[in-house]
């Protein structure tokens, strides 16, 4: 309940709700949760290489993660709003306990120097791993990640880097978010050279991509899906694995329309799958791009030019959004063997609603409308 009451907070607290409020908001949860959830997750089975697994949801697949970056890197710290006692949605929980308050602590609620301490602790050689307890306060660090981070390498001629820094923050609806706690910022940093922006789609991606991330020698932003923390179940490896970074990954193989999302509407997109081959007979390709940046055009380029039509898919508005990217990209490599225009299926233009959530969402009705339209052009 406590985590529910923190979802909807209508002010900046450093604390979860608790209390009367907190069952209060708790069974409004349930009730909205409903009728704005469309998901049906599907989980997906590790290769056999990667050992021996066990059952976690996508927040304790997260914090596997981190338990292993800490066993393994003696410099690894862990370090943000409330994660000493395990974050709102408790994907730190234990850890302090385990690996002591001077590895994993608190910070004041501020996001900006929380920003800055990790690209300091990164620069002096640590491995710096940094919550923002949503994506949605990301913005008053941008200044930190934008022109700091991002630039620290290229304005020092490669004598100095910020690379062991690993931004985590979660993103997108969960049903009852509005505009403060639903956003996808993805677009926001896939424009700034020197950053690498990664957003998983189940509990083995989430586990295997922030272990990349954090071994990665550039600063990343880890966007992680919180609507998939309690929903998304699999069986994850329980050791050291990680997924290739700005690498994408065909999900379902198809040879009439390629359809391209990341995190939840990953999900989303593999129901639409079925509907067309069972509606239509329409056999639909769909790839997780899993890295927004740098991202991996070969593997949707090489579709496109087989299927000849493209669907992109996200839940951050329309405007500037990836899938712009994506759209402009295919239609630049792949124009002659295209039978339709580029569709996206994204948010729309306005803030993130409270009760119109459900309308605005890229929901399954409205991808799968968007296929008929490709197959029908």
């Amino acid at each position: 309940m406590a985590v529910c009451g923190a979802l909807v907070r209508s002010g900046r607290l450093s604390r979860p709700i608790s209390g009367r409020n907190s069952a209060f908001i708790g069974s409004r949860f349930a009730v909205v949760k409903r009728l704005a959830s469309a998901l049906s997750y599907v989980p997906e089975t590790a290769p056999s290489d990667f050992g021996e697994t066990t059952k976690m949801n996508l927040f304790q697949s997260i914090n596997s993660a981190m338990d292993v970056a800490l066993a393994n890197d003696p410099t690894a710290v862990i370090f943000g709003e409330d994660v000493a006692f395990g974050g709102v949605f408790r994907c730190t929980i234990g850890l302090a306990d385990k690996y002591g308050k001077d590895r994993v602590f608190n910070t004041p609620l501020c996001e900006q120097g929380i920003a800055g301490f990790g690209i300091g602790m990164a620069v002096m050689g640590a491995t710096a791993i940094a919550e923002i307890q949503f994506a949605d306060y990301i913005f008053p660090a941008f200044d930190q990640i934008v022109n700091e981070a991002a630039k620290y390498r290229y304005r020092s001629g490669n004598l100095f880097d910020c690379g062991r820094l690993t931004m985590r923050a979660p993103c997108g609806a969960v049903g009852h978010g509005a505009l403060y706690h639903s956003q996808s910022p993805e677009a926001f940093f896939a424009h700034v050279p020197g950053i690498k922006v990664v957003i998983p789609r189940g509990p083995i991606q989430a586990k295997g991509l922030l272990l990349a991330c954090i071994k990665d020698d550039n600063p990343c932003i880890f966007l992680e899906p919180k609507i998939l923390y309690r929903a998304a179940v699999e069986h994850v490896p329980v050791g050291d694995f990680s997924l290739p970074l700005s690498s994408a990954e065909v999900v379902v193989e198809g040879k009439d329309v390629t359809m391209v999302a990341w995190g939840t509407q990953v999900q989303v997109l593999r129901e639409v799958c079925n509907m067309a081959q069972e509606k239509l007979g329409v056999s639909c390709e769909l790839i997780d791009l899993r890295t927004i940046m740098p991202w991996d055009s070969e593997t949707v380029i090489k579709s496109v030019n087989k299927t000849g039509r493209l669907l992109v898919a996200h839940e951050a508005p329309l405007t500037g959004g990836f899938a712009a990217e994506v759209a402009s990209t295919v239609q630049s490599e792949c124009f002659l063997h295209l039978e339709a225009p580029v569709e996206r299926v994204c948010g729309y233009d306005t803030p993130f609603p409270h009760i119109f959530e459900p309308f605005y969402m890229p929901d399954k009705w409205r991808c799968f409308e968007a296929v008929k339209k490709l197959i029908n052009y």
